[in-house]
C-alpha cells in the first residue's frame, strides 16, 4: 500500500534503484503528488445556519411581512425548531397544524427563558407570556369535546388566534412607530441656558424725493379710477311747479308771487317757483302785475 510523504511540494522524486535492488514504497511515489493533493483538495463548504426547522425543513429566510426581535424566544420542538414569533406567523398563516405542538415544553423554555432574561427585557418576555397562554387556551379548546350547539355558536379558536394575531401585530407596529418618534432626553435635549437678548436696529430706507412723487402720483391716479358719483332725482321739477302756479292762478285770478313760494323747499323751492313763472311768462300764460318799483309783485292768469 503506497502512503503520502510529508515532503516540501518544491521536492522532486528520488531517481530509481538499479535493478536487482528492490525500492521502498516512499521512494518509488513521487513526493509532489502527496503535497499536491494535501494543498489542491477540496475545502468544505461553510452552509448558512437556518432560521428554524419546521417538519424537517429548514427556513433560512424571515417572511418580508414578520419581524423577530434580536432577543426572540427560540423554543425546540419535535415539529418546530426556532422564534416563538415564527411558530405564530406559521400557525397564523395555516402552514403549521396547533395540534402537533405541545404546549407544556413551550411553558418550560419560556419558564428558563424568563429566568436568564435581563430586567430591562421584561417587555419582551411579558409579550411571549401572552403568546404562549393564547396557544394553550387555543390547543384546550380543540382537545376538549364539545356539545354540537357550542359548537354552532362558536368560532373556530384557530381563527380567534388569527385574530388576536393581528391585533397584537398591530399595537406592536404601533408600539415601534411611537418608540421611533423623536424622545426628550434621547433625540431631543431641553437647554438649558437662555438666549441672549439681542436689540434688533432697523435703518430708515433711503427713498429719494423723486420717487416720493412717483408713488403719490400713482395713488392719485388709482384713487381716480375708483371715484364715482350719485345721479338723484330732482326732488323739484320745474314742470311740476309750472302745473301748480297755472292752477293756483287760475283759480285766484290774480295772486301776489309770495304766495306761490313753500317755505318747506327751501332756497331749491324759490329758485324752481322763479323758473316756473319766467316760463309761464314766456308762454303767455300769465302776466306780472308790480304798481310800484320795488313793489310786491303779483300774478295774473291770461285765461
Amino acid at each position: 500500500m503506497n502512503r503520502l510523504t510529508t515532503t516540501e511540494p518544491e521536492a522532486k522524486s528520488e531517481p530509481s534503484a538499479p535493478e536487482g535492488q528492490s525500492s521502498s514504497p516512499i521512494e518509488s511515489l513521487p513526493a509532489a503528488v502527496g503535497a499536491d493533493d494535501r494543498l489542491s483538495g477540496p475545502t468544505p463548504e461553510q452552509k448558512e445556519l437556518p432560521l428554524a426547522i419546521v417538519g424537517g425543513e429548514a427556513i433560512t429566510e424571515v417572511p418580508k411581512d414578520l419581524y423577530i426581535p434580536p432577543d426572540a424566544l427560540e423554543i425546540f420542538l419535535e415539529a418546530f425548531e426556532g422564534p416563538l414569533d415564527l411558530l405564530l406567523y406559521l400557525i397564523k398563516r395555516q402552514n403549521l397544524d396547533i395540534l402537533e405542538i405541545n404546549v407544556s415544553d413551550i411553558t418550560d423554555q419560556y419558564m428558563s427563558y424568563v429566568d436568564l432574561m435581563q430586567s430591562s427585557q421584561f417587555e419582551l418576555a411579558a409579550e411571549y407570556m401572552v403568546m404562549a397562554a393564547m396557544l394553550a387556551e387555543i390547543k384546550s379548546r380543540i382537545l376538549l369535546p364539545r356539545q354540537e350547539a357550542e359548537e354552532k355558536e362558536e368560532d373556530d379558536p384557530r381563527m380567534q388566534l388569527i385574530r388576536r394575531l393581528q391585533e397584537y401585530e398591530r399595537f406592536k407596529q404601533a408600539a415601534e412607530d411611537i418608540d421611533a418618534m423623536p424622545r426628550l432626553d434621547r433625540e431631543i435635549m431641553l437647554a438649558s441656558a437662555t438666549p441672549p437678548e439681542i436689540e434688533r436696529v432697523t435703518p430708515d430706507p433711503e427713498v429719494r424725493l423723486e420717487e416720493i412723487l412717483l408713488c403719490l402720483s400713482r395713488v392719485l391716479t388709482r384713487a381716480d379710477m375708483f371715484e364715482h358719483h350719485h345721479i338723484q332725482f330732482e326732488t323739484l321739477s320745474t314742470r311740476e311747479k309750472m302745473s301748480e302756479i297755472l292752477d293756483k292762478v287760475s283759480e285766484h285770478k290774480f295772486m301776489p308771487l309770495v304766495a306761490l313760494l313753500v317755505k318747506a323747499e327751501g332756497r331749491l323751492g324759490v329758485v324752481v317757483t322763479f323758473l316756473a313763472v319766467m316760463e309761464l311768462l314766456k308762454d303767455s300764460l300769465v302776466e306780472i302785475v308790480q304798481s310800484d318799483p320795488f313793489g310786491p309783485i303779483h300774478i295774473k292768469s291770461r285765461g
